[in-house]
């Protein structure tokens, strides 16, 4: 049994407008239990790698996933007792090889009979929840759903470990694993360089002028990119990598420019005596902002090649922090009425090609929204009630999945 078609008819309303919200939940999906048939490893290991697998099940959003983890033998010729009436069961063995490999071996089972089998290791122990994250991609496509790449990418961020001094650290999109590459000094706003995260862009706070830098993640080299005075942030890199939009204030006020990475050369976008930040691509030749040309924070968008300027939001007195994927816009919007009171920031999806605007989340302080590279799910950090967590919204399936923070303070993340 592939999606149901009412999951099929709930997407199609998807197919013109993500702005338009789906009202009708899907009533049914199909049922999906985990049996752990591990042969080594410790119960607090294993225990951790069924939470990581439950919790990438769910946010694949094709299937109602019990909560119980049952203990089975791999090559049992049925299921456990206790999951004789579900529609799916992926059972799974984590073993170690002769060369210390963690591998894990899965099937999943649908009326007791394999229709999907695979083999899955990693060299590190500790990266055990990227073997989690390929299992769920490959259970996805063949389940048929949307592609979901995002879900075995790594994500950068700047975390605030004491008064300026940060670490840069990449992670999977839970915050599960995190590798620091980069701390000493206080180093912030990381932003991948290409599609093949490779390498990142940052801004180093340490030196007499903020100053741009790029690192290369797998030789661990960096270089200058350039310096200014009062800030300088890479904001948005263009899908081939040759382009930049970095926020400078050489003059005080920031301004947004083009940065031609094979010339080394800058084009100022904006001329504004106000603030101007954030820029983010719209394709070719336009792009999103932040700017407070209204005397408040909002987005606005302008293309490269013109001098004109448009507003794109009409809804929130305090609107930012906006990431962009071909027609769309999320950004961060202010909702509270009081500034001095106890804020709630909430995001908002918005097309350029309707006036619909669908609100995403509903409380607490919702921030850094960030765009999957295909555009199927949104990343941002949620902080509620004394509490942080990465979150994660598939706009298809209209779902919200929270991972808890656990360790430092967030300052900025790229996907």
């Amino acid at each position: 049994m592939k999606i149901l078609l009412m999951l099929f008819l709930s997407l199609a309303l998807f197919a013109t407008d993500l702005t338009i919200e789906v009202k009708k939940k899907v009533q049914s999906l199909p049922s999906l239990a985990i049996e752990d048939a591990s042969i080594m490893y410790d119960d607090s290991f294993k225990m951790r790698f069924f939470k990581a697998l439950f919790a990438d099940m769910n946010v694949i959003s094709l299937f109602n996933v019990d909560k119980h983890r049952r203990l089975t033998y791999f090559n049992a010729t049925s299921v456990v007792v206790d999951n004789k009436d579900m529609d799916y069961v992926l059972r799974y063995k984590l073993f170690e090889d002769d060369s210390g490999k963690l591998n894990v071996e899965i099937k999943l089972i649908h009326d007791d009979n394999p229709v999907f089998a695979k083999t899955y290791k990693i060299s590190k122990k500790s990266a055990y929840v990227f073997l989690s994250h390929a299992i769920a991609y490959d259970i996805n496509k063949y389940m048929g759903g949307d592609d979901i790449g995002w879900i075995k990418k790594r994500i950068v961020f700047a975390n605030v470990v004491a008064p300026r001094k940060s670490e840069i650290v990449l992670a999977d999109y839970t915050l599960t694993y995190r590798h620091v590459i980069l701390k000493g000094g206080f180093n912030i706003f990381p932003k991948w360089a290409n599609k093949q995260q490779s390498a990142i862009y940052y801004t180093s706070l340490s030196g007499a002028k903020p100053t741009l830098k790029y690192f290369d993640v797998r030789h661990g080299k960096i270089k200058t990119v350039a310096s200014s005075d009062g800030m300088i942030v890479c904001s948005d890199v263009s899908e081939d990598g040759k382009k930049l939009l970095v926020t400078m204030a050489p003059s005080a006020q920031p301004d947004i420019y083009l940065y031609d990475v094979s010339r080394k050369s800058f084009k100022r976008v904006t001329s504004y005596s106000g603030i101007d930040v954030g820029g983010q691509f719209l394709g070719d030749d336009k792009i999103v902002f932040v700017s407070d040309r209204l005397g408040y924070p909002n987005i606005f968008a302008k293309k490269l090649s013109g001098s004109s300027v448009e507003q794109l939001v009409y809804y929130g007195r305090t609107n930012s922090a906006c990431s962009a994927y071909k027609d769309y816009v999320v950004y961060e919007a202010r909702e509270s009425s009081n500034a001095f009171s106890k804020n709630t920031f909430n995001l908002h999806l918005i097309s350029l090609h309707s006036d619909f605007i669908r609100r995403l989340t509903a409380t607490g302080i919702n921030q850094f929204p960030r765009f999957s590279d295909d555009g199927d799910a949104i990343l941002f950090i949620k902080k509620y009630k004394n509490q942080s967590a990465i979150g994660i919204i598939r706009l298809a399936y209209n779902k919200n999945y929270l991972f808890p923070i656990k360790h430092g303070r967030i300052q900025s993340l790229d996907w």
